[in-house]
Protein backbone atom coordinates (compact mmCIF):
# COMPACT_ATOMS: atom_id res chain seq x y z
CA UNK A 1 0.00 0.00 0.00
CA UNK A 2 1.36 3.07 -0.97
CA UNK A 3 2.38 5.97 1.65
CA UNK A 4 -0.38 8.47 2.28
CA UNK A 5 1.61 11.75 2.23
CA UNK A 6 0.16 15.16 3.73
CA UNK A 7 -1.57 17.07 1.10
CA UNK A 8 0.84 20.55 2.12
CA UNK A 9 3.88 18.53 0.18
CA UNK A 10 2.20 18.94 -2.95
CA UNK A 11 2.92 22.61 -3.02
CA UNK A 12 6.93 21.58 -2.12
CA UNK A 13 9.82 20.56 -3.98
CA UNK A 14 13.33 19.28 -3.28
CA UNK A 15 15.71 22.66 -3.07
CA UNK A 16 16.69 23.12 -6.73
CA UNK A 17 19.95 23.92 -5.09
CA UNK A 18 20.39 21.26 -3.00
CA UNK A 19 19.74 18.70 -6.12
CA UNK A 20 22.88 21.14 -8.13
CA UNK A 21 25.14 20.27 -5.34
CA UNK A 22 25.00 16.62 -6.50
CA UNK A 23 26.65 16.90 -9.79
CA UNK A 24 29.21 19.19 -8.11
CA UNK A 25 31.28 15.62 -6.84
CA UNK A 26 33.62 16.13 -10.45
CA UNK A 27 36.70 16.27 -9.85
CA UNK A 28 38.10 20.11 -9.88
CA UNK A 29 35.05 21.28 -10.06
CA UNK A 30 34.40 25.04 -8.76
CA UNK A 31 31.85 25.91 -7.65
CA UNK A 32 29.72 29.31 -7.08
CA UNK A 33 26.76 27.73 -6.68
CA UNK A 34 26.81 27.74 -2.79
CA UNK A 35 25.89 30.37 -0.32
CA UNK A 36 28.23 29.31 2.63
CA UNK A 37 30.80 31.03 4.29
CA UNK A 38 34.46 30.26 3.62
CA UNK A 39 35.03 27.63 6.57
CA UNK A 40 38.81 29.41 6.31
CA UNK A 41 36.74 32.72 7.49
CA UNK A 42 36.09 30.50 10.93
CA UNK A 43 37.62 31.79 14.40
CA UNK A 44 38.19 28.47 15.05
CA UNK A 45 40.35 29.47 17.93
CA UNK A 46 37.90 31.68 19.58
CA UNK A 47 35.26 29.38 19.14
CA UNK A 48 37.62 27.09 20.98
CA UNK A 49 37.94 29.45 24.05
CA UNK A 50 34.20 29.98 23.77
CA UNK A 51 33.79 26.67 24.28
CA UNK A 52 36.27 25.53 26.91
CA UNK A 53 34.89 28.74 28.77
CA UNK A 54 31.42 27.34 28.83
CA UNK A 55 32.28 24.00 30.00
CA UNK A 56 34.95 25.40 32.58
CA UNK A 57 32.47 28.23 34.17
CA UNK A 58 28.76 26.96 33.63
CA UNK A 59 28.95 23.19 32.79
CA UNK A 60 25.83 22.20 34.37
CA UNK A 61 23.89 24.67 32.39
CA UNK A 62 25.81 24.36 29.16
CA UNK A 63 24.97 20.58 28.97
CA UNK A 64 21.33 20.55 30.42
CA UNK A 65 17.73 21.01 29.10
CA UNK A 66 17.21 24.97 28.59
CA UNK A 67 14.29 27.37 28.31
CA UNK A 68 12.29 27.25 25.08
CA UNK A 69 13.22 30.98 24.72
CA UNK A 70 16.50 30.31 24.55
CA UNK A 71 19.84 30.66 26.73
CA UNK A 72 19.40 33.84 28.79
CA UNK A 73 23.40 34.66 28.91
CA UNK A 74 23.14 34.56 25.14
CA UNK A 75 20.20 36.63 24.63
CA UNK A 76 21.93 39.55 26.99
CA UNK A 77 24.52 39.25 24.51
CA UNK A 78 22.35 39.40 21.67
CA UNK A 79 20.22 42.67 23.17
CA UNK A 80 23.50 44.54 23.40
CA UNK A 81 24.55 43.10 19.66
CA UNK A 82 21.44 44.46 18.32
CA UNK A 83 21.72 47.92 20.53
CA UNK A 84 25.02 48.51 18.98
CA UNK A 85 23.53 48.65 15.51
CA UNK A 86 20.88 50.88 17.00
CA UNK A 87 18.55 48.66 18.15
CA UNK A 88 16.88 50.97 21.38
CA UNK A 89 15.04 50.01 23.98
CA UNK A 90 15.34 46.12 23.74
CA UNK A 91 15.52 43.60 26.15
CA UNK A 92 16.06 39.92 26.01
CA UNK A 93 12.59 39.08 26.80
CA UNK A 94 11.86 40.68 23.63
CA UNK A 95 13.30 37.71 21.28
CA UNK A 96 14.10 34.10 21.40
CA UNK A 97 16.83 31.96 19.84
CA UNK A 98 16.16 30.10 17.33
CA UNK A 99 18.02 27.07 15.46
CA UNK A 100 18.94 29.35 13.15
CA UNK A 101 17.53 31.93 11.46
CA UNK A 102 15.71 29.46 9.10
CA UNK A 103 13.71 28.44 11.88
CA UNK A 104 12.13 31.49 12.60
CA UNK A 105 10.78 31.34 8.77
CA UNK A 106 8.89 28.14 10.08
CA UNK A 107 7.79 29.60 13.34
CA UNK A 108 6.47 32.29 11.05
CA UNK A 109 4.37 30.36 8.90
CA UNK A 110 3.03 27.45 11.86
CA UNK A 111 1.69 31.10 14.01
CA UNK A 112 0.69 32.81 10.75
CA UNK A 113 -0.04 31.63 7.51
CA UNK A 114 -3.13 29.43 7.27
CA UNK A 115 -4.35 27.81 3.50
CA UNK A 116 -4.75 30.15 1.51
CA UNK A 117 -3.64 33.43 3.26
CA UNK A 118 -1.33 35.96 0.65
CA UNK A 119 2.14 36.45 1.81
CA UNK A 120 4.14 38.75 -0.24
CA UNK A 121 8.16 38.25 -0.81
CA UNK A 122 10.38 39.70 -2.83
CA UNK A 123 10.86 38.69 -6.33
CA UNK A 124 13.64 37.12 -6.21
CA UNK A 125 13.19 35.85 -2.61
CA UNK A 126 15.29 33.32 -0.39
CA UNK A 127 14.47 30.04 -1.92
CA UNK A 128 14.03 28.28 1.43
CA UNK A 129 11.56 31.34 2.48
CA UNK A 130 9.34 30.57 -1.04
CA UNK A 131 9.19 26.36 0.24
CA UNK A 132 8.97 26.95 3.78
CA UNK A 133 5.51 29.29 3.23
CA UNK A 134 3.94 27.08 0.75
CA UNK A 135 4.43 24.04 2.89
CA UNK A 136 1.77 26.17 5.51
CA UNK A 137 -0.29 26.28 2.36
CA UNK A 138 0.82 30.30 1.38
CA UNK A 139 -0.09 32.27 -1.41
CA UNK A 140 2.39 34.09 -2.00
CA UNK A 141 3.06 37.42 -4.39
CA UNK A 142 5.93 38.83 -5.69
CA UNK A 143 6.94 41.87 -5.40
CA UNK A 144 9.75 43.47 -7.89
CA UNK A 145 13.70 44.91 -6.93
CA UNK A 146 15.78 46.70 -8.01
CA UNK A 147 19.15 47.79 -7.54
CA UNK A 148 18.15 49.98 -4.22
CA UNK A 149 16.04 46.77 -2.43
CA UNK A 150 11.97 46.38 -2.99
CA UNK A 151 10.36 48.83 -4.82
CA UNK A 152 7.91 50.57 -2.43
CA UNK A 153 5.22 52.03 -4.85
CA UNK A 154 4.33 48.65 -5.97
CA UNK A 155 4.65 47.10 -2.75
CA UNK A 156 2.33 49.75 -1.33
CA UNK A 157 -0.09 48.93 -4.41
CA UNK A 158 0.12 45.02 -4.17
CA UNK A 159 -0.57 45.21 0.01
CA UNK A 160 -3.69 47.44 -1.05
CA UNK A 161 -4.87 44.79 -3.64
CA UNK A 162 -4.20 41.96 -1.70
CA UNK A 163 -4.17 42.23 1.96
CA UNK A 164 -1.09 40.18 2.79
CA UNK A 165 -1.12 38.32 6.26
CA UNK A 166 2.93 40.09 6.02
CA UNK A 167 5.59 40.84 4.06
CA UNK A 168 8.59 39.39 3.61
CA UNK A 169 11.57 41.24 2.87
CA UNK A 170 15.89 40.91 3.09
CA UNK A 171 16.50 44.28 2.89
CA UNK A 172 20.14 44.11 3.44
CA UNK A 173 22.59 42.35 0.82
CA UNK A 174 19.26 40.09 -0.05
CA UNK A 175 20.09 36.19 -1.34
CA UNK A 176 19.92 36.25 -3.93
CA UNK A 177 19.59 39.61 -5.26
CA UNK A 178 22.70 41.30 -3.46
CA UNK A 179 20.02 44.21 -3.28
CA UNK A 180 20.46 46.90 -0.82
CA UNK A 181 17.27 48.88 0.63
CA UNK A 182 18.17 52.85 1.05
CA UNK A 183 17.05 54.94 3.59
CA UNK A 184 14.37 56.66 2.36
CA UNK A 185 12.26 53.30 0.74
CA UNK A 186 13.50 51.78 4.86
CA UNK A 187 11.24 54.32 5.96
CA UNK A 188 8.44 53.76 3.60
CA UNK A 189 8.21 50.46 4.57
CA UNK A 190 7.68 51.39 7.95
CA UNK A 191 5.37 53.87 7.14
CA UNK A 192 3.34 51.25 5.13
CA UNK A 193 3.33 48.84 8.11
CA UNK A 194 1.22 51.37 9.74
CA UNK A 195 -0.78 52.48 6.92
CA UNK A 196 -1.95 49.02 6.22
CA UNK A 197 -1.64 47.71 9.35
CA UNK A 198 0.42 44.67 8.07
CA UNK A 199 3.09 43.25 9.46
CA UNK A 200 6.29 43.32 8.01
CA UNK A 201 9.00 40.92 8.21
CA UNK A 202 12.93 41.74 8.47
CA UNK A 203 15.38 38.65 7.67
CA UNK A 204 18.61 40.27 8.82
CA UNK A 205 21.66 37.41 7.84
CA UNK A 206 23.88 39.28 5.43
CA UNK A 207 23.68 42.87 7.47
CA UNK A 208 26.67 42.67 9.26
CA UNK A 209 29.14 41.89 5.64
CA UNK A 210 29.14 45.16 4.12
CA UNK A 211 32.08 46.09 2.02
CA UNK A 212 32.66 49.71 2.25
CA UNK A 213 30.14 51.96 4.18
CA UNK A 214 27.98 50.45 6.71
CA UNK A 215 23.85 49.89 5.41
CA UNK A 216 21.61 51.88 6.68
CA UNK A 217 20.05 50.70 9.86
CA UNK A 218 18.14 47.91 10.06
CA UNK A 219 14.26 48.29 9.78
CA UNK A 220 14.10 47.40 13.37
CA UNK A 221 16.45 50.07 14.74
CA UNK A 222 14.58 52.58 12.13
CA UNK A 223 11.49 51.73 14.06
CA UNK A 224 12.03 53.83 16.96
CA UNK A 225 11.74 56.90 14.72
CA UNK A 226 7.76 55.38 12.56
CA UNK A 227 5.09 55.47 15.55
CA UNK A 228 3.46 52.09 15.48
CA UNK A 229 6.15 50.57 13.76
CA UNK A 230 7.44 48.39 16.45
CA UNK A 231 4.45 46.66 16.82
CA UNK A 232 3.88 45.39 13.02
CA UNK A 233 7.66 44.15 12.76
CA UNK A 234 9.51 40.57 12.90
CA UNK A 235 13.35 40.89 12.51
CA UNK A 236 15.20 37.90 12.30
CA UNK A 237 18.66 37.70 12.64
CA UNK A 238 21.76 35.09 13.04
CA UNK A 239 25.32 34.21 13.13
CA UNK A 240 25.27 31.48 10.88
CA UNK A 241 27.55 33.92 8.02
CA UNK A 242 29.34 35.88 10.67
CA UNK A 243 30.38 33.24 13.20
CA UNK A 244 29.51 29.65 12.32
CA UNK A 245 26.49 28.08 10.46
CA UNK A 246 27.02 24.74 12.32
CA UNK A 247 26.08 26.57 15.85
CA UNK A 248 22.33 26.97 14.05
CA UNK A 249 22.42 30.14 16.42
CA UNK A 250 19.56 32.79 15.19
CA UNK A 251 17.30 34.60 16.63
CA UNK A 252 13.95 36.33 16.49
CA UNK A 253 12.53 39.62 17.66
CA UNK A 254 9.05 40.07 17.52
CA UNK A 255 5.43 41.84 19.43
CA UNK A 256 4.82 39.72 22.31
CA UNK A 257 1.90 37.97 21.26
CA UNK A 258 3.88 36.38 18.20
CA UNK A 259 6.56 35.43 20.10
CA UNK A 260 4.29 33.74 22.60
CA UNK A 261 2.68 31.63 19.87
CA UNK A 262 6.19 30.88 18.41
CA UNK A 263 8.02 30.06 21.65
CA UNK A 264 4.91 27.49 21.69
CA UNK A 265 5.39 25.86 18.59
CA UNK A 266 9.10 26.05 19.07
CA UNK A 267 8.50 23.52 22.10
CA UNK A 268 6.61 21.12 20.11
CA UNK A 269 9.54 20.80 17.51
CA UNK A 270 12.85 20.84 19.13
CA UNK A 271 12.25 22.03 22.70
CA UNK A 272 14.85 24.46 22.80
CA UNK A 273 17.95 25.06 20.56
CA UNK A 274 21.34 23.27 21.50
CA UNK A 275 22.18 24.88 24.99
CA UNK A 276 26.28 23.80 24.03
CA UNK A 277 25.53 25.77 20.98
CA UNK A 278 23.96 28.69 22.61
CA UNK A 279 26.41 29.25 26.00
CA UNK A 280 29.35 29.10 22.76
CA UNK A 281 27.51 31.58 20.81
CA UNK A 282 27.51 33.83 24.34
CA UNK A 283 31.08 33.14 25.44
CA UNK A 284 32.32 34.23 22.23
CA UNK A 285 30.25 37.26 22.17
CA UNK A 286 31.03 38.23 25.37
CA UNK A 287 34.79 38.00 24.73
CA UNK A 288 34.60 40.73 22.44
CA UNK A 289 36.07 38.50 19.22
CA UNK A 290 33.37 39.83 16.88
CA UNK A 291 34.10 43.21 15.75
CA UNK A 292 37.98 41.42 14.62
CA UNK A 293 36.04 38.60 12.90
CA UNK A 294 33.55 40.72 10.95
CA UNK A 295 36.75 42.76 9.65
CA UNK A 296 38.50 39.87 8.95
CA UNK A 297 35.55 38.09 7.08
CA UNK A 298 34.59 41.86 5.41
CA UNK A 299 38.14 42.45 4.03
CA UNK A 300 38.43 39.37 2.25
CA UNK A 301 34.88 39.28 1.05
CA UNK A 302 35.15 42.90 -0.62
CA UNK A 303 38.19 41.58 -2.39
CA UNK A 304 36.31 38.46 -3.65
CA UNK A 305 33.62 40.44 -4.83
CA UNK A 306 35.53 42.96 -6.58
CA UNK A 307 37.78 40.09 -8.53
CA UNK A 308 34.29 38.22 -9.42
CA UNK A 309 32.45 41.71 -11.07
CA UNK A 310 35.88 42.43 -12.87
CA UNK A 311 36.34 38.74 -14.20
CA UNK A 312 32.68 38.81 -15.33
CA UNK A 313 32.89 42.73 -17.06
CA UNK A 314 36.17 41.03 -18.78
CA UNK A 315 35.62 37.65 -19.88
CA UNK A 316 31.33 38.01 -20.65
CA UNK A 317 31.15 41.48 -21.27
CA UNK A 318 28.34 42.67 -22.48
CA UNK A 319 26.43 39.31 -22.98
CA UNK A 320 26.00 39.72 -18.49
CA UNK A 321 24.19 42.90 -16.42
CA UNK A 322 24.83 42.94 -12.87
CA UNK A 323 25.17 45.36 -10.09
CA UNK A 324 28.42 45.42 -8.59
CA UNK A 325 27.50 44.03 -4.76
CA UNK A 326 28.16 46.60 -1.52
CA UNK A 327 28.15 43.23 1.00
CA UNK A 328 26.96 39.71 1.44
CA UNK A 329 27.60 36.92 -0.35
CA UNK A 330 26.48 37.04 -4.08
CA UNK A 331 26.92 38.19 -7.35
CA UNK A 332 23.29 38.94 -9.31
CA UNK A 333 23.33 38.25 -13.02
CA UNK A 334 20.81 38.62 -15.67
CA UNK A 335 22.16 37.07 -19.49
CA UNK A 336 21.37 39.37 -21.87
CA UNK A 337 21.84 37.06 -24.76
CA UNK A 338 23.96 40.08 -26.63
CA UNK A 339 26.36 38.72 -29.98
CA UNK A 340 23.47 35.53 -30.11
CA UNK A 341 25.42 34.03 -26.82
CA UNK A 342 23.02 32.01 -24.35
CA UNK A 343 20.48 33.49 -22.58
CA UNK A 344 18.98 30.90 -20.28
CA UNK A 345 20.17 30.84 -16.78
CA UNK A 346 19.30 26.77 -17.02
CA UNK A 347 20.91 26.21 -20.14
CA UNK A 348 24.08 27.48 -18.96
CA UNK A 349 24.32 26.08 -15.92
CA UNK A 350 24.38 22.80 -17.87
CA UNK A 351 26.92 23.73 -20.02
CA UNK A 352 28.91 25.52 -17.07
CA UNK A 353 28.97 22.19 -15.26
CA UNK A 354 30.99 20.50 -18.40
CA UNK A 355 33.01 23.05 -18.15
CA UNK A 356 34.12 22.98 -14.59
CA UNK A 357 32.53 25.64 -12.47
CA UNK A 358 29.12 25.49 -11.08
CA UNK A 359 26.23 28.54 -9.62
CA UNK A 360 22.79 28.91 -9.19
CA UNK A 361 20.10 29.04 -12.24
CA UNK A 362 17.90 32.14 -11.22
CA UNK A 363 14.53 30.99 -11.83
CA UNK A 364 13.96 28.76 -8.76
CA UNK A 365 13.83 32.31 -6.62
CA UNK A 366 11.22 33.70 -7.79
CA UNK A 367 7.88 32.77 -6.24
CA UNK A 368 5.93 33.70 -10.01
CA UNK A 369 6.65 35.08 -13.34
CA UNK A 370 10.56 33.89 -13.07
CA UNK A 371 12.84 35.69 -15.07
CA UNK A 372 14.41 32.96 -16.63
CA UNK A 373 17.88 34.56 -17.90
CA UNK A 374 19.05 35.26 -14.19
CA UNK A 375 21.48 33.11 -12.02
CA UNK A 376 23.24 33.57 -8.58
CA UNK A 377 27.20 33.68 -8.28
CA UNK A 378 28.43 33.43 -4.99
CA UNK A 379 31.79 34.32 -4.58
CA UNK A 380 32.50 33.56 -0.62
CA UNK A 381 34.09 30.43 -0.91
CA UNK A 382 36.66 30.78 -3.96
CA UNK A 383 39.51 32.92 -3.73
CA UNK A 384 40.63 35.40 -6.16
CA UNK A 385 42.54 32.77 -8.26
CA UNK A 386 40.18 30.29 -8.67
CA UNK A 387 37.30 33.40 -9.16
CA UNK A 388 39.39 34.32 -12.10
CA UNK A 389 39.75 31.18 -13.48
CA UNK A 390 35.73 29.68 -12.96
CA UNK A 391 34.70 33.01 -14.22
CA UNK A 392 37.62 32.20 -17.53
CA UNK A 393 35.51 28.78 -17.33
CA UNK A 394 32.01 30.54 -17.27
CA UNK A 395 32.57 32.36 -20.45
CA UNK A 396 33.55 29.37 -22.19
CA UNK A 397 30.23 27.84 -21.39
CA UNK A 398 28.64 30.74 -22.51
Amino acid sequence: MPLQFATRLDNVETSAIRELFKLLGKPGIISFAGGFPDPAMFDVEGIREAVNTALTEEAGATLQYGATEGYNPLREQLAAFMQAKGVKDLSPEQMIVTTGSQQGLDLLGKTMISPGDKVIVEGPTFLATIQCFRLYGAQLISAPIDANGVQVDKLEALIAEHKPKFVYLIPTFGNPSGAMLNLERRKRVLELAVQYQTLMVEDDPYGDLYFNDAPPPSLLALSAGVPGSRELLVHCGSLSKVLSPGLRVGWMIAPPELLAKATMCKQFSDAHTSTFAQATAAQYLKAGRMPGTLAHVRKVYAERALAMGNALRKELGDAIEFVQPQGGLFVWARLTGAGGKVKDGAELAKRAIDKGVAFVPGAPFYASNPDLSTLRLSFATADVAKIEEGVGRLAQAL
